[in-house]
């Protein structure tokens, strides 16, 4: 049995280093429920949401800095990097504009999959350097 440490460790490899959504249901709940307001509901929302991002931002990846575990909670911080090269994304259309910024990802995970996120991410940053605004 993985601890819910090793599973998010998994997970992060797979979907957000190598963009496999093909065993995000052996990481995710379908009732999965997202506290970000830009990502749908359901494992479907957030693959849908990734597919997008993976699109516009081809060599999107986190950066791991330190993964925490508390039970059935499991924090993650990592840094963000890519490049703007694929489709528009959020209305911006592609700009070899690079990302680089920080995130905190925190899960609650049941018999061993994703149940739950919540996110806090330095958005300035973001938003600056895609090009939304200076």
């Amino acid at each position: 049995v993985s601890s819910n440490k090793e599973v998010l460790s998994r997970f992060y490899e797979d979907v957000f280093l190598r963009h496999d959504m093909s065993r995000i249901d052996e990481y995710m709940r379908d009732d999965y429920i997202q506290h970000n307001a830009d990502c749908p509901q359901g494992r479907s929302g957030f693959a849908e949401f990734f597919t997008t991002i993976f699109r516009a931002v081809p060599d999107f990846r986190y950066e791991l800095i330190r993964i925490l575990a508390d039970g059935d909670r499991v924090w993650v911080h990592a840094r963000t990097l890519g490049t703007h090269t694929g489709g528009e994304w959020l209305g911006v259309a592609p700009s070899g504009r690079r990302l680089d910024f920080e995130v905190v990802d925190m899960f609650r995970l049941r018999d061993g999959r994703i149940a739950e996120h919540w996110d806090v991410a330095d958005t300035h940053a973001f938003f600056s350097q895609l090009g939304r605004f200076a």
